[in-house]
């Protein structure tokens, strides 16, 4: 039986018989939750180098996998960086989003809800930030796919993050 390994180099990566050719990925989950502790695990699954960003080191960190924790944004928040806050209701918010607009980070999202204005754009607005250096945070994010739960919604996020790495608008649209 033949997969067309010869014509479509993403079968034969599928079927095994090939490598996947990508830049290494850094997946930064900004504060302990149960959001980010499914993102990094799940993360790692799919090649990113999960870090996980979270200002208070004496917060609980929800069973996180193995990995790296760090307390404030450093040099891993490069152009492979895809940074996640997976809290909008935390006072560090402001200051800690305003550090990571300095940085060369390939992507920076927020959760929340899309049905009403997010807290970090006033928090940011209120340092000084400029509106088209706000306008790099993303939200919404993730896929559109009706996640409710903590595993649901890193499952959405990682999908968003993948489709937007590959060019893709991401749901069935093809």
């Amino acid at each position: 039986m033949t997969y067309g390994h010869d014509e479509d180099p993403a079968c034969a990566v599928a079927h095994g018989a090939a490598s996947a050719d990508e830049t290494r990925r850094t997946l930064v989950a900004v504060f302990a939750s149960p959001v980010a502790g499914h993102l990094l695990r799940f993360g790692a699954e799919l090649g990113f180098r999960g870090i996980l960003l979270e200002p208070d080191a004496d917060r609980e960190l929800h069973d996180l996998p193995p990995g790296s924790v760090v307390t404030e944004p450093g040099d891993y928040l490069d152009g492979t960086a895809d940074v996640v806050v997976t809290d909008h209701h935390r006072e560090e918010i402001g200051p800690l989003l305003r550090d990571i607009l300095k940085t060369p980070a390939r992507w920076i999202g927020i959760m929340g809800s899309p049905r009403h204005v997010g807290p970090h754009v006033q928090a940011l607005t209120e340092l000084g930030v400029p509106a088209e250096e706000i306008a790099r945070v993303r939200r919404p994010i993730g896929l559109d796919i009706g996640s409710r739960t903590p595993p649901e919604i890193a499952v959405a996020t990682l999908a968003g993050l993948i489709a937007d790495r590959n060019g893709r608008p991401g749901g069935f649209t093809f």
